[in-house]
């Protein structure tokens, strides 16, 4: 059955701020719709996250694709997908005693690890539906210096940030491998049942691209950070690679700090990016990657 085909219902899905994702529904069957209508995707961006959905299912939890419809001069891109049952992280999470945010914290560390694990040959941005790689190198130092001028602070606070970004890169430099990245692993982007907490589906695959293998870890233990939750992510995380929870969870705050800058030079664009810039500017101040 052709998912778009004959009367269907369109609605707008909650949890984004792009307004291209849509639940629908045509024949009493339910599916996801993905519009790639924005001028800030590229022109293969729906054909990379098909190829990648394709790519990780039976390995991590991903909604199966049911069809894609390339852009043409009538009309923008669309990826259509399954529809999965579920409860979004970020509603459910904050519901959860300690036990619960173990048992989701240790899914979520293994998540990560798991795609650390999925080795790349070089760091870069997926081009094409083949998944190629277009190259690109980063260096914290500089990332930080692009972006002074969006943060709008003082000489202090930028001081700060730079001295806190070249000891990251210190850290970072120590990892001579490169891996495959969700780049927006967050509880938003994660489907749980809520009566098991086992993880339906990791959504949004827009940002994945070739990179630090403790990126995805960083963004998982940005802002949730309860103790049970971080410990058993942690150890979900190191079961599955090397090294200790402590070297993880720094090398973690390390590769995220990339992303904070980013998002705080943002911050008017939602709340997460304003949550990001507090905690990145309580980072630039007190000079302690683990700052909240």
């Amino acid at each position: 059955m052709d998912p778009l085909s004959g009367e269907m219902s369109l609605q707008p899905l909650e949890g984004g701020w792009s307004g291209e994702t849509f639940l629908a529904e045509a024949a009493g069957e339910r599916s996801v719709v993905r519009i790639f209508a924005s001028d800030r995707h590229g022109p293969h961006a729906a054909e990379v996250q098909a190829a990648l959905l394709e790519l990780m299912r039976g390995l991590v939890p991903v909604p199966r694709v049911l069809e894609l419809r390339r852009a043409s001069a009538e009309a923008p891109a669309l990826l259509v997908t399954a529809y999965v049952a579920g409860v979004r992280g970020d509603l459910l999470l904050p519901t959860l005693d300690d036990a619960g945010l173990r048992a989701v914290g240790e899914r979520v560390g293994r998540l990560a690890a798991t795609l650390a694990g999925m080795p790349q040959q070089r760091a870069g941005l997926f081009a094409d539906g083949e998944l190629r790689v277009e190259p690109f190198a980063l260096d914290l130092t500089e990332w930080v210096a692009d972006h002074e001028e969006a943060l709008g602070w003082s000489e202090a606070d930028r001081g700060g940030l730079r001295r806190v970004a070249d000891e990251a890169q210190t850290l970072l430099d120590k990892v001579d491998r490169v891996s495959l990245v969700h780049s927006d692993l967050n509880p938003k982007n994660l489907l749980l049942d809520p009566d098991t907490l086992e993880i339906a589906a990791l959504l949004d695959w827009e940002y994945a691209h070739a990179g630090h293998p403790f990126a995805d870890l960083g963004n998982v233990l940005r802002l949730d950070r309860e103790p049970a939750y971080v410990d058993a992510a942690l150890a979900g995380y190191t079961d599955l690679r090397d090294g200790t929870a402590t070297e993880a969870l720094d090398l973690a705050r390390a590769a995220d700090l990339v992303a904070l800058v980013d998002l705080a030079a943002r911050r008017e664009a939602n709340p997460v990016a304003a949550r990001a810039h507090d905690r990145l500017l309580a980072i630039a101040r007190s000079g302690d990657l683990h700052s909240t």
